[in-house]
C-alpha cells in the first residue's frame, strides 16, 4: 500500500510551472476577478433565489456570501503568496493534507468549473435567444435553443460560445487578458447605470414583506436566506480561479490579496444594489426568468435601457466564461503534470506557453453539458465543490503556518486562528444549507473520483512514485 497522504513539494510544483509566462499584475487579477464573480452570478441568479427562496431578502444572502466568501479569499491569498503554483485548491491540499485529499479538492472543483462554464453557457445562449435575436425578429427553433431535457435537440448558441472561448484561451494568456480587460469596464459600466435607473422605479411595495413567511425555514427561520446565500456561493468559485493563476502573477506575495478583497469590494457593492434594485422594480413572485434584468425593464417599459442591459449581460458573461475556463483548464493541467490524469494533460503548448491538451478536453465536456443539459439543473449541481475547498483552504491556514519548510513574507490572514476557522466553520453550514440534490451529487462524483485515483492516479502519481 502506497502511501496516499503523502505531501508533495512546493520546490516541485515551481519548478514545473516555470514552463508558465508571468504575465498578470494586480489590475489584471482583479479584472480576472470581477471577471469571475461578476457573471451569471449577478444577471441570472437574483431571480431565481427572489423567487424561490428569499423574497426582497435575497440582497441580505448576497451579502452573506460575499463577506464570507472574502474571508476565504483571504485564506487563498496567504497560499498563493507562500506557494505562487498552478492548481489552486488541489496543489494547496496536496502540499498541506497529502495526495488523496488534493486529489479530492481538484475532482470536487473540476465538476464546477466545468459546470461552471456549461451554466453560464446557457445563460449566455437565453440573453442573446431572447433578446438579441428576438430584436431582429429571428426566433430560434425550438430543437436548436434547448437541449433534450426541455424538448429539443441541442442549445446551440451554448455550445458555440464555448467553442469561441476556447478559441481566444488557446492563443495564450495574453489575448484573454486584453480581452477581459476592456470587457470588465463595459460590464461594470452598464451594471451601474441599471442600478441608477431602476432606481426611479421601485416600488416600495414589493419589499413587503423582506422575508416572506413561507421561507421561514429551520434553522431558526433563516433556512430560506441561508439556502440562498449557499446557492449563490458557485458566483465566488471566482477566488479559486484567481488563485489558479498565482504561477502565471508577476508579484504574487502582494497582487493576489489586492486582486481577491478588490474583487470583494466590487462584488458586494454591485451583487447588493443590483438585488435591491431588481427585487424593487418587481415583485419577487415574477422573478424566476433566466434574463431577470431584461425582465424586469421590459416590466416598466424601459425598453432601449432592455437592450443596453442584455449587451452588458453578455458582455458580463462572456468574461465570467473565460475566467472560468481558464481556470478550469488549468486544474486539469495541474493534474495531468502530477501524473494523477494522463501525462498528455500536463504538456504546454511551446509557441502560445498553453496547456493545449488540457483546454481542448475541457471545451468538450463544457461543449457537451451546455448544449444539453437546463440551466437549472446545472446551477443546482454545482456549489458543494466550492463549499468544500473552502472548508480545507480555510482550516489548511493552521497547518501552514507550523510548516517553517514554507516561508512566507508575502501577505498573511489577519487574526488567526480565529478567522480562518470562522471561515472553515461558515463554510461548513453552508455546505448542508445547499439543496439535496448537490450533496448527492457531490457525493457520487467524490466517490467516482476516488475509484480513479486508486485504479489510476495512485498509480501514474509521480510523487508516489518518486525514489526515497
Amino acid at each position: 500500500m502506497k502511501n496516499v497522504f503523502k505531501k508533495e513539494s512546493v520546490a516541485t510544483y515551481l519548478k514545473a510551472d516555470s514552463r508558465l509566462t508571468k504575465t498578470l499584475g494586480a489590475r489584471d487579477l482583479l479584472s480576472l476577478g470581477i471577471g469571475a464573480v461578476i457573471g451569471t452570478g449577478i444577471f441570472i441568479l437574483p431571480g431565481h433565489e427572489a423567487a424561490l427562496h428569499a423574497g426582497p431578502a435575497v440582497t441580505v444572502a448576497f451579502l452573506i456570501a460575499a463577506i464570507v466568501s472574502g474571508f476565504v479569499g483571504m485564506a487563498y491569498a496567504e497560499f498563493s503568496s507562500a506557494m505562487p503554483v498552478a492548481g489552486s485548491a488541489y496543489s494547496f491540499g496536496a502540499v498541506i493534507y497529502g495526495e488523496i485529499i488534493g486529489w479530492i479538492l481538484g475532482w470536487a472543483l473540476i465538476l464546477e468549473y466545468f459546470l461552471t462554464v456549461s451554466a453560464e453557457a446557457v445563460g449566455f445562449a437565453s440573453y442573446f435567444n431572447n433578446n438579441i435575436l428576438g430584436a431582429f425578429g429571428v426566433h430560434m427553433p425550438k430543437f436548436l435553443a434547448a437541449g433534450p431535457l426541455e424538448g429539443g435537440v441541442i442549445n446551440i448558441s451554448a455550445t458555440l460560445i464555448v467553442l469561441l472561448i476556447a478559441f481566444i484561451i488557446l492563443q495564450g494568456a495574453s489575448l484573454s487578458k486584453k480581452v477581459e480587460n476592456v470587457a470588465v469596464l463595459i460590464k461594470v459600466a452598464i451594471i451601474i447605470l441599471f442600478i441608477i435607473v431602476g432606481a426611479f422605479y421601485i416600488n416600495t411595495k414589493n419589499y413587503v414583506p423582506f422575508y416572506p413567511k413561507q421561507f421561514h425555514t429551520e434553522p431558526f427561520g433563516m433556512g430560506g436566506i441561508s439556502t440562498a446565500t449557499a446557492t449563490v456561493f458557485f458566483a465566488f468559485v471566482g477566488f479559486d480561479a484567481l488563485a489558479a493563476n498565482s504561477a502565471e502573477t508577476i508579484n504574487p506575495k502582494k497582487d493576489v490579496v489586492r486582486g481577491v478583497l478588490g474583487t470583494v469590494v466590487v462584488a458586494v457593492i454591485l451583487y447588493v444594489g443590483f438585488s435591491f434594485v431588481l427585487t424593487g422594480v418587481v415583485n419577487y413572485k415574477e422573478l424566476n426568468v433566466d434574463d431577470p434584468a431584461a425582465y424586469a425593464l421590459k416590466v416598466v417599459h424601459l425598453d432601449t435601457w432592455n437592450k443596453l442591459i442584455t449587451i452588458g449581460a453578455l458582455v458580463g458573461i462572456f468574461t465570467s466564461l473565460l475566467t472560468m475556463f481558464f481556470g478550469g483548464s488549468r486544474l486539469v493541467y495541474a493534474l495531468g503534470r502530477d501524473g494523477l490524469l494522463p501525462e498528455k494533460m500536463g504538456e504546454v503548448d511551446e509557441k502560445f506557453s498553453v496547456p493545449r491538451n488540457a483546454v481542448l478536453l475541457a471545451m468538450v465536456v463544457q461543449a457537451f453539458f451546455a448544449g444539453l443539459v437546463p440551466l437549472t439543473e446545472l446551477t443546482s449541481l454545482i456549489n458543494a465543490g466550492t463549499l468544500l475547498a473552502f472548508v480545507f483552504i480555510s482550516f489548511g491556514i493552521i497547518p501552514l503556518r507550523r510548516r517553517k519548510d514554507i516561508p512566507n513574507d508575502g501577505f498573511k490572514m489577519p487574526w488567526y486562528p480565529v478567522l480562518p476557522i470562522f471561515a472553515g466553520l461558515a463554510s461548513i453550514y453552508f455546505l448542508f444549507m445547499l439543496p439535496t440534490i448537490s450533496k448527492i451529487s457531490v457525493g457520487l462524483w467524490i466517490t467516482i473520483g476516488i475509484i480513479v485515483y486508486f485504479v489510476y492516479g495512485l498509480k501514474h502519481s509521480k510523487l508516489q512514485n518518486k525514489s526515497h
